[in-house]
This record gives structure tokens, C-alpha cells and sequence, in this order.
């Protein structure tokens, strides 16, 4: 262990044990519109119940901080550390992924107990000077548990959408929708030589998982960057035109994707039929429940093989959009840091807008609503190196087969995003809040 923590960095304790408790706090609001059987139940291999995501971010803070940190540690319950293990190895067993709605055991109001015996415990140890390794792994568990509050609510949507009845999540009104702002493309930043130093700076203070780092030098031959997310109006235009038909837009793996799966819109659209049997428009299901599509909204729930062949598309068919494509995830970020540095502007649309959809803005930020495909494939950057320890299977071991996107969503937290952060899915995923921004080659 390093040296405890001095006085001198008393309010950053402080801050650390009142970001423990709003963290916790804001997993328990999100499932209070739920009852125990929407908690309970598990629509699909990759989605995961609502009260096994509350029991494994508990699990987190009583594996790898207490029981490392407390002094005469005895767990809960010994059997929760098979339970609610998701893919940490060198923990031990794991309960099958796709059975976790299965566990009926322990009830919704058991774990509740167990987050409240944890968190008391919790804030013991977190009241006590501490160690600069334990104000570390404790701020890793506010960020991994801010991770599953996203993952929460978009298994919630999942949940909800195969149910007949379209269970609304929060039926409360919505601030009113603004006009979409107008396409114009950015100009990208200019460097001396056109390099870039990007990826988290460890010199510089805040949290970073182990993946945005180290900082390196990136080239970026001069490039532009759309103003605004593609809408809902855009992709309808992409259906009509026969998008999904055509396949000359897509990606050999997307297009025997689309076909084994049947795919035909964005995830949760659904046709509203004329009498003559033809879809003329579609609603969409959201948190929110169905509504008629908001047509000036950023378009969201697609895969990166449906945001590619969009962007082939519109960069061939409209003029304006000649030569777009999807960003890398350097493009984006050293665009964001030229933008704002660290800081995410205010008017940014994330979790605390409490939308929970994406919103149309006039004077879009490049943060919140959707998180935005890049064409970057997920993986090491030069001398990367995993965390030592348990930790160290969070990022580094899923470096295959997946791809980056950057900018959070409108159920994202603001104090988890930054211009740093790495997201990935594999290239099929569209039941996450996804969608896409465009970038082209300056020339």
C-alpha cells in the first residue's frame, strides 16, 4: 500500500465519499419506477435483470474494496460472490450470463439489504483517512456502477419492448422538442505536421479507465466534421430509398447480417399501416413508451453495420454529404478536445436532462444523446498496459472483434464521459443508445 492520504487532500476524501453515496443512491432512483417482476425477469443472453445489476455493482464494492480494505472482512453472503460474478476470472466461478433471470434467489428486497449493509460498511472505511489504492479502486466502482446504470435502463427498454402491452418506464412529459439545428461541416483542428497527441494524459488529475491510456501521437490527414447527428428524418429517407435492399451500401458482414435477422429499420421502430397495408410511417418505442417518430431527433438503435452503409449511402446520393463517412475515434476525439478541452458544455444531453431519449438541439454539442459509431476498431494503443491485479480484466481483454464509439448518450452521467473515453460493442449491437455523426475528407 502507498502512503494515506494527507490533509491537505481532505475535501477530495469528501468529494469521494459523497460521489460513493449519489452514485449508489441514483441506481436505487432508476429502479423505482420498476416493480419486482420487471426487475426479475431477463429478455435476452445480453441483456442482464435489473436486480442482478444492482447485486453486482454491490458485489464490486464488497469484493474488491472491502475485502481487501476492511479489517476482519467476512462477506454478506459467500455464495453472492458466484452469483454476481460477471466475467472476473481470477474471482472465480460465474453464474451462467444467459440464466441470470433465473435467480429468483435471492429477492429483489434481499439484495436491497445487501447494497445497504455494504454501503454502511462502505462509508466506514471511507470516513477513516485512506490510502491513495483504496480512494482509487472505490472511484473505479463509482464509474463501473455509473456503467451498469446505463446498461440498466437500456436492458429495462429491451425488457419492456417485447412485452405486448409496451410498458412505459416514465410516462411523465418531456421538456419541449427544439427545432434540429443545420448541417454544416466543421472544420477538423490544425497541428504542426497534422499530429496529435491523444488518449488520457496521466500527468493531468481525474479518472481514466486503463484503456484510454497512455497518451500518443496520432497523424490526421485534414478532415471535416458534421455539425449535427443524423436524424430520424435522414434515416427514413435511408428506408425509402431502399437502404436496407440495396446491397451495394453494406459491408459484407452487415449485409448477411441484416438478412439473417430480417433487420428493415432502426431497433425499436414499428410501421403504422395504412388501410392499404403499407408502411407509411413508424412510431418508436422508447423509455418514454410509443410515439410517433420524432423526426428531428438524432436517429438511435442501430448497429455500426447499419451506420456504415448510411454513410455510404448519403455520401453517393446527396451532394452535401459527398464523401462522408464514419469518423475515427481520433478524428472525434482531438475535434473535442479543440473544442472544449476536458470540459463538457452545459448544454450537453446527458443523463441529468432526464430526456432518457434522444432530444433534437439547435446548438448541438458533440456530447450526449447518442453515443456515435467511429469506424476505430477497439484495441491496444502503444504501450498499453493493463491494471495490475483483478482490475486488470475490466478493459484489455476485449480487445477483438469490437469497435469504439465516443460521446455518451442521453442515459449516460456527466461526471462519466470525458473526450478520453473508449466505449465498444461488437459491430451488430444496436440495442445500446447508438447512432451516428459524419465525418469527411477535407479534400
Amino acid at each position: 500500500m502507498s502512503n494515506k492520504i494527507n490533509p491537505a487532500t481532505l475535501n477530495e476524501q469528501v468529494n469521494l465519499q459523497t460521489e460513493f453515496m449519489q452514485t449508489r443512491q441514483q441506481s436505487l432512483d432508476l429502479v423505482a419506477h420498476l416493480s419486482a417482476e420487471d426487475c426479475q425477469a431477463q429478455s435476452m443472453p445480453d441483456a442482464s435483470p435489473a436486480k442482478w445489476h444492482l447485486a453486482h455493482t454491490t458485489w464490486f464494492f464488497e469484493t474488491m474494496v472491502l475485502q481487501y480494505f476492511e479489517n476482519n472482512f467476512a462477506p454478506w453472503r459467500k455464495v453472492f460472490a458466484v452469483l454476481f460474478n460477471s466475467y472476473y476470472n481470477a474471482v472465480g466461478d460465474k453464474h451462467p450470463r444467459p440464466d441470470r433471470g433465473l435467480l429468483t434467489r435471492p429477492t429483489l428486497d434481499e439484495v436491497i439489504a445487501w447494497r445497504q449493509h455494504v454501503d454502511a460498511r462502505m462509508q466506514k472505511l471511507l470516513a477513516d483517512e485512506i490510502t491513495t489504492e483504496l480512494a482509487w479502486i472505490t472511484e473505479l466502482g463509482i464509474h463501473h456502477e455509473q456503467q451498469h446504470q446505463e446498461l440498466l435502463l437500456t436492458d429495462i427498454h429491451h425488457l419492456f419492448s417485447t412485452n405486448s402491452l409496451l410498458p412505459i418506464y416514465l410516462p411523465e412529459q418531456i421538456r419541449p422538442t427544439e427545432a434540429a439545428g443545420v448541417h454544416h461541416w466543421m472544420r477538423g483542428p490544425q497541428q504542426e505536421h497534422n499530429l496529435f497527441k491523444l488518449g488520457f494524459n496521466t500527468a493531468a488529475t481525474g479518472f481514466h479507465f486503463d484503456n484510454e491510456a497512455p497518451q500518443h501521437t496520432v497523424y490526421l490527414a485534414p478532415y471535416s466534421l458534421d455539425s449535427q447527428l443524423i436524424t430520424n428524418r435522414q434515416w427514413l429517407e435511408f428506408i425509402r430509398a431502399g437502404g436496407y435492399q440495396e446491397h451495394q451500401w453494406w459491408l459484407d458482414a452487415g449485409w448477411a447480417w441484416i438478412n439473417q435477422e430480417k433487420i428493415q429499420a432502426p431497433m425499436y421502430w414499428r410501421p403504422i399501416n395504412t388501410a392499404q397495408g403499407i408502411a407509411a410511417e413508424y412510431a418508436e418505442f422508447t423509455l418514454r413508451g410509443n410515439a410517433p417518430l420524432n423526426l428531428a431527433a438524432p436517429v438511435s438503435h442501430i448497429s455500426y453495420f447499419e451506420a456504415e452503409a448510411f454513410a455510404r449511402w448519403l455520401g453517393t446520393s446527396h451532394a452535401e454529404y459527398r464523401g462522408a463517412r464514419l469518423p475515427t475515434e481520433f478524428e472525434w476525439e482531438a475535434f473535442a478536445l479543440n473544442q472544449a478541452g476536458n470540459v463538457i458544455p452545459g448544454s450537453s444531453h446527458l443523463l441529468e436532462s432526464h430526456d432518457l431519449v434522444p432530444m433534437p438541439s439547435a446548438n448541438q454539442t458533440l456530447y450526449g444523446d447518442v453515443w456515435q459509431w467511429t469506424s476505430s476498431n477497439y484495441g491496444p494503443y502503444p504501450g498499453f498496459q493493463p491494471w495490475d491485479g483483478i482490475a486488470g480484466e475490466y478493459n484489455g481483454k476485449f480487445m477483438v472483434n469490437q469497435m469504439v464509439l465516443k460521446g455518451g448518450s442521453c442515459l449516460t452521467p456527466r461526471s462519466h464521459i470525458r473526450p478520453s473515453y473508449r466505449n465498444f460493442f461488437p459491430a451488430h449491437t444496436r440495442w445500446q443508445m447508438t447512432g451516428l455523426r459524419l465525418a469527411r475528407d477535407a479534400s
